[in-house]
């Protein structure tokens, strides 16, 4: 009986997706339709394929609006991969929230257990063999595979179709009968991986806890008998009476910890301390540690709010040529090892309240009066509430094949559109200054078009440019609370604030062009400033060949300066080694220094310049090139690893109060090369400028990314708008399979089941108003063009704003082809900047003249 036992629920976990026993009524209900119809609530989910460039795209596997009556409900839905070839899944990001789905797992299979758009998941999962490739649950955060680490799907041996299963745990968020579009965005590439992923699930399955119990193991072991594997993430799981998961590698009678974990906290995977290789002839052990205190009656292992669960997942890679997918162990073969197993396996995790689980399995947090809630500390305090922030790149938006010169300055106006500030058909090089840093390349004269672009931050539209013939090589740009720009000129050695309304000239400069100094009235090679709003005070970082921040009033009047050139390994408070970029935070009264190489951010009272703390971090490597400070989060970009160096480029979002990293991202299409300045918005949208790649990247909170409406405790998320669905593109080399052509085929015939009017009726008389209005407004506009000499007078569209410069190439400008054609720019023709990577030239000796 334990043997058939054991067999069911491995069943229930492959091809029922570890559900419950279900009424009578719920498991004879099944979902017919043909059609992937969506809930307007559901915008964006009717477009899954996004393309990211030649080799990658990405997939939006999403429920298509589904709204479930009971609690314990699991839903399936299944999505074929889009290419016949083989591809490679390189990165999971999760849109849910533990408000509405408790938990959630992908899986790769060659045939669903259905061909309708969505399903019970009673009837199955697959009908073949089901792998899994993903499991999410509590708000956790994305997973991203090590390089060059990828699961195989497609091609001749990879899984053809992709099933999705969520389960609602507690549907009480479901009173107002919305519809939930959870799911996971996959990353994919068709570019070969040495090392392919998979999964190895650890399971009990006939695990009984006593009713009032204290302490209650449940252990699983099993023999290693393949190719070595690499293990490098792990994720637990269990119900509510679980309080920790341990998982470790047992050879040779020793224990080697792969990963430990309370089981109520975010259930993401996460990465293990230490790499773990599994190699033949090893065992593979796991305990859960649960409690029966509450209970009235024995708990055992199934899928229900009332049964647990005791599950540990080890993601881990292989060599391509030996990989296997997917491993499961479900018995405990050598059950007296546990008697040595590490004590820290017994010792739960202790979990703050406000982390437990709110629905389905895990318990409600208590509510709290009113009047806790009032003295709840602002968002714009120091510290940061919600600490699961996370951002991504905003695949949709087109702005990141615009191609300027050097990006050197990006920033948000009143308006919130973006500023940038590029170089034209500049550059900074060997040649640039001499060793007094004076500018040698005069004779080039000022760059000749607009350095300055506003840039719709939906559409990337230029709404307007300026600062044409005034610069030679623009470094810093900030953008004060008038609106006003303040823009630092490393040649010219000086800081200039313009009004971009205004045409006859900046409305104040400091500093001596073309001069080089360290005294009260000149600069050398200043890198920002920044305005405090309140007061008007200026502060500028000086800056490549002084070590200093000078601070001016309002009208150019030289205040104060602090600061000097840091020496050795350990730089003291207020020392500096280029400091690059500045961020203020107003109600503390603070002003951050990006202390590029020095590798650290340092902050200081702006009335008394007295050192308040410093922020650095391994993984920041040897530079911090910019900072942003928005709403008690603080984001920066780090520099280019030097040789020998781990870290990576990429870009950091801190806890300002306390410093700690809450989120690093990097770009999907393209990549950091030099990311260059930083600025952050208060709803989270973050945008980079890189100035050697000259891009600019927009990345947005995965929270405001989210497509599908979750309508909770009287907060409604926000849906994004058709205008700014993803763009969907015909994939190369992707014929499409015949049940999607039937279900085309099928939709056609389709009518509307109230009236009984054919859709392609009702679909005319809609068309016919737009058409009209499409006419109208080409007319218009071809009466504007005449009468302004053929401009358009609504906006600039970059693609004919760049035709005119020097040597200027129209490739991989433009927006995706949705013809396929997905090319990016060739990759900049090499030259190097001397400005970022190194520090400084030796201050010359002091001259006689």
């Amino acid at each position: 009986m334990a043997g058939v036992r054991s067999l069911l629920l491995l069943l229930l976990v492959l091809q029922s997706s570890c559900v419950g026993v279900r009424s009578p009524l719920a498991v004879l209900k099944r979902f017919k339709e043909t059609t992937r119809t969506f809930s307007d609530e559901c915008l964006g989910t009717t477009r899954p394929v996004i393309p990211i460039d030649s080799s990658d795209f990405a997939l939006d596997i999403r429920m298509p609006g589904v709204t479930p009556k009971q609690s314990d409900t699991y839903f399936c839905m299944s999505m074929r991969l889009p290419t016949d070839e083989e591809a490679f899944v390189i990165d999971f990001k999760p849109r849910a929230s533990m408000d509405t789905v408790h938990h959630m797992l992908l899986f790769g299979c060659n045939m669903p257990s259905s061909t309708g758009s969505y399903w019970y998941c009673d009837e199955g999962t697959c009908i073949d063999k089901a792998n899994i490739l993903y499991a999410w649950a509590r708000n956790a955060p994305p997973t991203r595979l090590p390089e060059g680490v990828g699961f195989r799907v497609g091609g001749e041996t990879g899984s053809k179709y992709f099933v999705l299963q969520v389960h609602y745990g507690d549907i009480s968020a479901f009173r107002d009968n919305h519809k939930d579009c959870s799911g996971v965005s996959l990353h994919l590439t068709r570019l070969p991986q040495p090392l392919i992923a998979g999964m190895y699930l650890m399971m009990s399955v006939d695990t009984v806890i006593p009713a009032g119990e204290k302490v209650v193991n449940s252990d699983i072991s099993c023999h290693y008998k393949k190719y070595p594997m690499h293990v490098f993430a792990y994720r637990v799981h269990t119900h509510h009476l679980g309080k920790v998961v341990s998982g470790y590698r047992v050879r040779n009678e020793q224990w080697t910890l792969i990963g430990r974990q309370s089981p109520q906290l975010p259930q993401a995977f996460y990465p293990v301390e230490h790499p773990v290789d599994v190699s033949f002839g090893d065992i593979l052990a796991a305990r859960c540690v649960f409690t029966g205190e509450g209970r009235t009656e024995a708990t055992h292992i199934g899928g229900t709010s009332s049964d647990e669960m005791c599950n540990l997942y080890i993601m881990y890679y292989m060599e391509a040529k030996h990989a296997v997918s997917f491993m499961t162990c479900t018995q405990n073969v050598a059950p007296d090892m546990f008697r040595t197993i590490p004590p820290e396996a017994n010792i739960p995790i202790p979990v703050k309240s406000d982390m437990v689980m709110m629905h389905g399995h895990h318990k409600e947090t208590e509510s709290k009066d009113k009047t806790s809630l009032l003295q709840q500390p602002k968002r714009e305090e120091a510290d940061v509430l919600e600490q699961d922030f996370h951002v991504e790149e905003a695949l949709d938006w087109p702005g990141v094949y615009l191609l300027p010169g050097q990006v050197s300055g990006v920033a948000l106006d009143p308006k919130n559109n973006l500023v940038i500030f590029h170089r034209g058909d500049h550059i900074w090089d060997g040649n640039s200054f001499d060793s007094k840093f004076v500018y040698q390349q005069r004779g080039l004269g000022p760059i000749e078009e607009d350095t300055i672009l506003v840039i719709d931050p939906n559409n990337a539209t230029v709404l307007q440019s300026s600062g044409k013939n005034l610069f030679y090589l623009p470094h810093g740009l900030s953008v004060d609370k008038d609106g006003n720009y303040w823009v630092t000129d490393v040649a010219l050695h000086q800081v200039f604030k313009l009004d971009p309304n205004r045409k006859e000239g900046p409305l104040l400069v400091l500093g001596r062009s073309m001069q080089p100094g360290s005294d009260q009235n000149h600069f050398c090679q200043p890198t920002d400033v920044a305005v405090d709003p309140g007061t008007g005070t200026i502060f500028v970082s000086d800056g490549y060949c002084n070590s200093r921040i000078m601070q001016f009033s309002p009208s150019g009047n030289f205040i104060t300066q602090w600061g000097e050139e840091s020496s050795g390994r350990n730089p003291k408070p207020g020392q500096f080694s280029i400091p690059h970029s500045l961020a203020l935070v107003p109600h503390l009264n603070q002003l951050c220094v990006a202390d590029r190489e020095n590798g650290r951010i340092q902050c200081f009272k702006t009335d008394t310049k007295e050192f308040v703390q410093e922020i650095k971090h391994a993984s920041f490597g040897r530079n911090v090139f910019a900072i942003s400070y928005v709403s008690g989060l603080l984001f920066a970009v780090n520099g280019k690893p030097y040789f020998g160096d781990q870290e990576p480029v990429q870009g950091f979002v801190m806890n300002f109060s306390s410093g700690e990293i809450i989120d690093i991202f990097k770009p999907v299409r393209k990549h950091f090369d030099m990311p260059h300045d930083i600025t952050a918005s208060a709803d989270g949208t973050v945008y980079i400028g890189d100035a050697h790649t000259n891009t600019v990247w927009k990345f947005t909170s995965a929270e405001k990314m989210e497509h599908r409406s979750v309508k909770k405790a009287g907060i409604e998320a926000q849906e994004i708008k058709e205008s700014e669905a993803v763009v969907e593109t015909k994939m190369e080399n992707n014929p499409t399979s015949s049940e999607l052509q039937k279900t085309q085929e099928k939709q056609k015939l389709i009518k509307e089941p109230d009236s009984g009017v054919p859709v392609v009726l009702i679909t005319t008389l809609l068309v016919i108003p737009v058409v009209v209005l499409l006419a109208i407004a080409v007319f218009i506009r071809w009466k504007k063009s005449r009468a302004f000499g053929g401009k358009g007078s609504g906006g600039l569209n970059l693609g004919n704003f760049f035709a005119s410069r020097k040597g200027y190439s129209r490739k991989g400008f433009d927006r995706l082809s949705t013809e396929g054609s997905d090319h990016e720019k060739d990759e900049e023709d090499g030259s190097e900047s001397e400005e970022e990577y190194s520090a400084p030239l030796p201050a010359p000796s002091t001259s006689s003249s």
